[in-house]
């Protein structure tokens, strides 16, 4: 069953530029012939980034980047959802969500 299986997924031939290919070593130098061609290195100049200015934030606006989300953002964030799309891994959705929100904004925070 095996080698009935390699024989029928064997490459006999290859049809490279118009040319039939046969034989194991002349398609396994096509094969690489063809990968080596999309996967050699192409000298293109780039742009360069060493120069470049980029803007820095104040030490406030640092400090900003790790405040803890307040209560009022995440439930606008809960009800931007739309209520009956993409039920999590436990079939909860955000409709769920929003119907019990007094009893789950603790679990939430």
């Amino acid at each position: 069953m095996l080698t009935s299986r390699r024989r029928g997924n064997a490459i006999s031939s290859l049809q490279v530029d118009g040319l039939t290919v046969e034989g194991v070593t002349p398609i396994r130098h096509a094969v690489v012939a063809h990968f080596a061609s999309h996967f050699k290195a192409v000298n293109e100049v780039r742009p360069g980034v060493d120069n470049l200015v980029f803007n820095r934030l104040q030490p406030s606006e640092v400090s900003s980047l790790t405040k803890s989300f307040s209560m009022a953002e995440v439930k606008a964030a809960v009800w931007d959802c739309d209520s009956y799309k993409s039920p999590g891994p436990d079939g909860i959705n955000f409709g769920f969500i929003k119907d019990f929100w007094a009893e789950l904004q603790g679990d939430v925070m």
